[in-house]
């Protein structure tokens, strides 16, 4: 599928009135890939380091204990490619490397924001859903 050249059309790419007037929820492949690549793993734990300010790539892995140097650099250049954060080199001995938000990648803030609210509000039903799943007993085929 192309990619949508408007708002509108990005709209509709994202959702379209159905037949009961509901939203229907259409995630194309292109939306697949950018949400994988922006709210995985260690690219949250990166956003929410570089949210409060740039960040040098020790300071992430100071803040960020459990990912490894081949992780997060993966998760650095995946989100620079991203447009959503920018790396910054200083040329020192050593050089010095920064990476903070850019522009683009603020815009995140508020639906992450949302996502999180969500889980606040929701995490004792999943907890009962998962409680009540895990006390059944196992019916593999």
């Amino acid at each position: 599928m192309d990619t949508p050249a408007t708002p509108a059309a990005a709209d509709a790419a994202i959702g379209a009135t159905g037949a009961t007037g509901a939203e229907e929820l259409r995630i194309t492949a292109p939306h697949r890939e950018l949400l994988d690549q922006v709210l995985d793993k260690w690219s949250v734990s990166v956003l929410e380091q570089l949210c409060e300010g740039p960040c040098r790539f020790n300071e992430l892995r100071r803040a960020i204990p459990a990912v490894t140097q081949k992780s997060l650099t993966a998760t650095l250049r995946r989100l620079e490619r991203n447009g959503v954060i920018e790396r910054e080199v200083t040329a020192t001995r050593p050089v010095a490397v920064t990476y903070r938000m850019t522009a683009l990648g603020k815009t995140l803030r508020a639906p992450v924001e949302v996502l999180l609210a969500w889980a606040d509000r929701q995490l004792p039903a999943v907890e009962r859903a998962r409680l009540a799943f895990d006390e059944r007993p196992d019916e593999r085929l």
